[in-house]
């Protein structure tokens, strides 16, 4: 339901009226506005600011009336604005930068003066400064008639984010669609006894406070435990006291690193009793409305040590005379909607956790095992039921056609991708072998023809290697790898990019609702940023129109080989918008496609689940298909499930800082060979790329000058000397600070500066000067000139 609008600043009132001062006059310092013309920048900015719910250009073109001509200048002042950096695009709306999207996850976390509630949304980048206030409203008679949820203090909800007109308090109000979570005011903290005996809880956050815990608060917790408490008083003076709740372990075990970034961002990880009972009830599926491909020869190719399986390939050749030297692809997945029914404790558990959770150490499965690695696994040799698309590809990689079909299939065989490689490049095994000319040979076969349209689509080939880190048995951090990037990573990467389309394009086909996976072209602030930074480089990148992946293919060929190579990647990456789950389909901009949606692991994603559903209801293959009510909730749950990614993410990015800072402590003053992997006015940050490492390396440490920050060059310079450090160079540093409970690392800087370009010692952005050692500080200079 849409907020009830605000009739006094509707857009049409405003605009046939003239403005006003208090006392009925014409206020001379505010325009006139006419309906039916493009109105000022300021109060198009003004309206996008008020309205998120309506920031579409044709929501817009028809609040002020515009038609025919006027709707193409429209087009060009947004455009200009976007240009400017004061709009950017969100899929189809247009938003104010830092702005709060029209549906957001919000953290209730304190309350006003007036009593009411006040949230903050639950994942906010660290360099956009603090995060926005949101006031949450709550109507009694609403909630009386069930129209919107109860929340209260430390909930976690799904919310419709409303601009806040009265211009006095938080910037924005809400409206509870959901509450996700009931959290109790309780923080994580480590348990620490100090020389005179007082207890502290230290804090796992960076920006975590300090509180005293007394003895008869204390517990069962020693020394070093990792413990959940509450806030027991808050006084104006003196340090917050503690009560601890729980002992989740010690902070030197095995699992605690894992658990602290699952407590910190409020994952659920412990099933529910009456989800598991529904686990273990659950029956093996039947044939009922399935056909038998058990004799079909599908096999799985997964990581070595993966306990679930939900997706089988095989591959043959076109036998039809109207396809010659084509193939046919099959793609089967694990068929979880027959398990997973709406509205079930089981689905209402997976929909809570949104998607799997991996850590070094651990899984945070989205099912329980029951199901995941059971009756949805694709095991070798086992009936399991399945939801399969067989695809017809042209010898020149274009799909003739592709069916659905829900099936009982039986797996072939389980390899692993490093077996299935060795098998082709002529190294089979046992299991391999007796597969190699049968199944593994017409797969790779069929994979040269995928690669064939791949190549005519170009998507986006960014390299940047993923580092996987290793554990002891004691928990620690045995060693940082790349991973070797095989064919067979390849293989099934692109079979699964073509199920996905199939399902994507199956569904519209059908015009039934589904969450896309949508990936929204770079901002052309974004653009223009990076734009900049290759200027000065000497990499040419058009300016205006409408970009595609393979623009970007061309820069990073242009780099490759080059000593800008990584760097060039890390800003093309950079300037990449972050996909998301909508059932608004906007295309895949990374993936040059115009329909995409994830089908192809339902065991961990939910928005997976939701295309088996619709598949399943719109094609009439039986039971477990979508509902109305769960097409009527599709941006609700895009919304949510697109956060609780962007949540996992955090997660697994924390506990990798936390283990190599863990790693890393006992090595304080030694000195380690890294690259500059951000610039900022606060100073540098350096990755170690042996260790899968980042730090942090403070601008006043940099040495006796001033040093300018450059952002078109990524790059902050001296002043005096010329010499700076630019994103992207190799340098040496010494590790001075290691804090592991909150992955942070703090480095100095050992590598003198370089020659930077006479262009990287503008003003364009500087750091204040400190006047005592001339050493730079972070903030804001005024300029002395426009390109000094």
């Amino acid at each position: 339901m849409r907020e009830p609008r605000d009739r006094s600043r509707t857009p049409g009132r405003r605009l046939n009226t003239r403005n006003e001062g208090k006392d009925g006059s014409g206020s001379a310092d505010k325009p006139v506005i006419i309906h039916g013309a493009i109105p000022p920048r300021d109060v198009l900015l003004e309206f996008i600011a008020d309205n998120p719910d309506r920031a579409s250009k044709r929501e817009i073109a028809k609040a002020f009336g515009l038609k025919g001509e006027t709707r193409v200048e429209l087009k060009d002042v947004l455009r200009a604005l976007e240009d400017e950096g004061l709009l950017k695009k969100s899929r189809k709306s247009l938003t104010r930068p830092g702005a709060l999207p029209p549906v957001t996850v919000l953290d209730i976390t304190t309350r006003d003066k007036e009593g009411d509630l006040i949230g903050r949304p639950a994942e906010w980048p660290e360099d956009a400064g603090a995060a926005p206030a949101v006031l949450i409203r709550q109507s009694s008679q609403d909630r009386g008639k069930g129209k919107a949820p109860a929340a209260g203090l430390n909930d976690r909800v799904l919310a419709k984010i409303f601009a806040n007109k009265d211009r006095s308090g938080p910037a924005y109000t809400a409206r509870v669609i959901k509450v996700i979570d009931r959290r109790q005011n309780s923080s994580l903290g480590v348990v620490r006894k100090l020389a005179d005996g007082e207890l502290r809880l230290l804090p796992i956050e960076r920006r975590g406070e300090e509180m005293v815990i007394e003895a008869e608060d204390i517990g069962e917790a020693k020394d070093g435990d990792l413990v959940e408490t509450e806030i027991v008083r808050s006084g104006r003076y003196g340090l917050q006291r503690a009560r601890v709740l729980s002992v989740i372990g010690s902070v030197a075990s095995e699992k605690a690193i894992s658990m602290i970034a699952i407590y910190a961002h409020g994952i659920p990880h412990i099933f529910p009793q009456a989800v598991l009972d529904a686990a273990e009830a659950a029956a093996p599926a039947s044939m009922s409305q399935r056909e038998d491909w058990r004799d079909v020869p599908l096999i799985t190719i997964d990581p070595a040590d993966a306990k679930d399986h939900d997706d089988a390939v095989y591959a043959e050749m076109d036998p039809s005379p109207d396809n010659p030297e084509g193939v046919i692809v099959t793609v089967a997945i694990a068929d979880v909607s027959w398990y997973i029914r709406p509205k079930s404790p089981l689905d209402r558990e997976a929909l809570k956790r949104g998607n799997s959770v991996y850590f070094p150490d651990r899984v945070v499965p989205m099912l329980p095992e029951r199901i995941s690695n059971d009756l949805c696994s694709l095991r070798e040799g086992e009936d399991r039921p399945a939801l399969a698309v067989r695809m017809v590809f042209s010898k020149e990689g274009r799909k003739a056609s592709h069916t659905f079909h829900r099936v009982m299939m039986k797996s072939a065989a389980k390899l692993s991708y490093q077996q299935a490689q060795a098998a082709i490049d002529g190294r089979p095994d046992d299991k391999a072998g007796p597969l190699l000319d049968p199944i593994l040979k017409p797969l790779w076969h069929a994979y040269g023809i995928l690669k064939r349209g791949r190549e005519r689509r170009q998507p986006l080939e960014l390299d940047m290697p993923e580092r996987k880190i290793v554990l002891k048995p004691d928990g620690t951090v045995d060693r940082v790898f790349v991973p070797e990037r095989l064919d067979a990573h390849k293989l099934i990467e692109e079979m699964m990019i073509q199920a996905n389309v199939a399902a994507a394009e199956t569904l519209e086909k059908k015009r039934q609702p589904l969450i896309y996976r949508v990936h929204d072209t770079p901002s052309l602030a974004k653009q223009e940023t990076l734009r900049e930074f290759l200027a000065t480089l000497g990499i040419p990148m058009a300016k205006g129109g409408q970009m595609r992946a393979n623009s970007f293919n061309g820069i990073l060929a242009k780099a490759e080989d080059t000593p800008h190579q990584v760097m060039v990647n890390e800003m093309v990456l950079r300037s990449q918008s972050q996909a998301i789950y909508s059932p608004d389909n906007i295309g895949h901009f990374g993936l040059n496609l115009m329909r995409y949606a994830h089908f192809t692991s339902p065991i961990r994603r939910y928005a997976d689940l939701i295309v088996h559903r619709a598949l399943v209801g719109s094609l009439g293959l039986g039971e477990g298909g979508i509902t109305p009510d769960e097409e009527a909730q599709l941006e609700d749950i895009a919304a949510e499930i697109s956060t609780f990614e962007r949540r996992a993410m955090a997660a697994e990015r924390d506990t990798v800082n936390r283990l190599v800072a863990h790693h890393l402590s006992a090595r304080i003053g030694e000195d380690f060979d890294g690259r500059v992997s951000g610039v900022t006015k606060a100073g540098l940050f350096v990755s170690l790329p042996t260790y899968a490492a980042d730090g942090f390396i403070p601008i006043s440490t940099l040495g006796n000058d001033y040093f300018i920050y450059d952002e078109a060059h990524q790059a902050l310079t001296g002043e005096k000397t010329g010499l700076g450090y630019q994103i992207g160079d190799t340098v040496e540093v010494r590790l001075v600070e290691a804090i592991p409970l909150a992955g942070a690392l703090r480095f100095e800087m050992l590598s003198e500066g370089k020659k930077l370009p006479a262009g990287t010692r503008s003003f364009h952005k500087s750091g204040r000067r400190d006047r005592s050692t001339g050493r730079g500080k972070p903030g804001t200079r005024p300029p002395r000139g426009r390109g000094r």
